[in-house]
């Protein structure tokens, strides 16, 4: 493999169609597309500057490097990818990418960031700012994860959460085979249209949280007081080790709680209209 050392690149593609590459201390520069088209590359204490470095890239391994925000769209189109240790100031990163790894990784600005991935792991990673994350993609597993930001997770499927904090309004809408376990979940609109969100041991807050879910299973889960007009035409099966302020209109199922401020069962609940709803 060659090294380049302590080097500065910039401009259009510097590097382009590169193979077998080991960057050290490299800081890229204004420009595009410095790494396009390239396959079994390794940054390690590298700066990116320029937009698109890593377009189209097979096999990469980024560590312990810095994203500026210049370096918006940095990773996109692109497969195989393990990055640790790494500081993502650029907005709009991993798009269309199949089998990435973040550990250890800091993204303050994630918005509009991880859409159309498949194949995504990350582990103690903090996200900030980070509006629409996670559109269409799929086959994902996180752990010791941080969030602040809005409409997360929409039209995902295969998706395993543990061990987190998710600041998110609208998170998992239309999502499908989604389980989250021992994570505090805090926004309005909970989940609306998912299919088979299973929460485990999960804190819930916001207005609104879980309605027209189909197959809604949540264990061993408590609820904040703002947490009212619950599972609104859901089939759900549900133990709230908590009072839930008020539930309103559920489809099927079995709801179980400590006690409710309200139930409502009104005029406008949809067939079958034969969810029990009772306490411990």
């Amino acid at each position: 493999m060659e090294t380049i050392k302590d080097k500065e690149f910039g401009g259009e593609r510097p590097l382009f169609a590169s193979k077998h590459l080991r960057l050290e201390g490299v800081t890229i520069h204004a420009g595009e597309s410095a790494l396009k088209e390239c396959e079994d590359i390794e940054a390690v204490k590298c700066r990116f500057e320029g937009k698109y470095p890593f377009w189209h890239v097979d096999g990469f391994m980024i560590k312990d490097c810095l994203f500026t925000p210049g370096a918006r769209a940095a990773l996109w189109y692109s497969r195989n990818l393990i990055m640790t240790d790494t500081l993502v100031e650029a907005p709009k990163m991993f798009r269309e990418m199949d089998n990435l790894k973040l550990v250890n990784v800091n993204i303050p600005d994630a918005q509009e960031t991880l859409w159309h991935c498949r194949g995504v792991e990350l582990e103690n990673v903090s996200v900030k700012n980070a509006d629409y994350l996670f559109m269409h993609s799929a086959d994902i597993r996180i752990s010791n994860y941080r969030q602040e930001g809005n409409y997360s997770f929409q039209y995902c499927r295969n998706v395993e959460i543990s061990d987190a904090d998710i600041q998110s309004k609208d998170a998992f809408w239309n999502t499908d085979n989604v389980t989250v376990r021992n994570t505090r979940l805090t926004g309005e609109y909970l989940g609306w249209h998912s299919k088979n969100l299973h929460l485990i041991n999960c804190h819930i807050s916001g207005t609104q949280p879980l309605c027209y879910a189909e197959g809604l299973v949540l264990e061993n889960c408590t609820f904040d007081a703002d947490a009212d007009l619950a599972f609104e035409e859901s089939c759900v099966n549900a133990t709230v080790n908590s009072t839930i302020t008020s539930v309103k209109n559920p489809t099927t199922g079995h709801i179980t709680a400590k006690g409710y401020g309200e139930i409502i069962l009104d005029e406008n609940i949809k067939a079958p209209a034969n969810c029990i709803i009772d306490t411990f």
